[in-house]
């Protein structure tokens, strides 16, 4: 049985949130490594959430409802994190970089329970193809952890 309006709004709501974290975090985090190919990246992966979470408030509206424009409590404490232990260990890519896996983690567990849930097609496929995408950070986050664990460093 399809979602009642309310619980969809709610469920993308829900989203938004997830991608306004993932914009902070990871602008927080291009701006606490000293790689510049990681800020890059960071950069990047932050305009991208900020994209996606964009297109999920328009869809919000258009459902008739108010689109989330803050991110959730829990990552405001999250990247405070982020920035503790990049002060603590000076600034290490290596522990940034965890910290930015843990976040997609989050993210990636997000939009997989949105897709287990019956979204209107339309709906499903805004999601669907935001999903891929994160899907393609969290792998690419997930290689770089990866590599700093087995070489101690970016």
């Amino acid at each position: 049985m399809a979602l009642d309006i309310k619980e969809v709004r709610s469920t993308l709501n829900g989203l938004i949130e997830t991608c306004k974290d993932g914009e902070e975090g990871f602008r927080k985090a291009s701006t606490n490594v000293k790689t510049s190919s990681l800020q890059t990246l960071f950069t990047e992966f932050s305009s991208q959430r900020s994209k996606f979470a964009s297109e999920l408030q328009v869809v919000v509206a258009k459902l008739g409802g108010e689109p989330e424009k803050s991110g959730s409590v829990s990552a405001a404490a999250h990247r405070g994190w982020i920035g503790l232990k990049s002060m603590v260990t000076g600034e290490n890519d290596q522990a940034v970089i965890a910290e930015c896996e843990r976040g997609e983690d989050v993210a990636k567990n997000a939009y997989q329970e949105a897709l287990e849930k019956d979204l209107p097609s339309d709906i499903r496929s805004v999601v669907e193809h935001q999903h891929k995408h994160v899907l393609e950070a969290h792998n690419r986050v997930r290689a770089l952890e990866n590599k700093t664990k087995s070489s101690g460093s970016y």
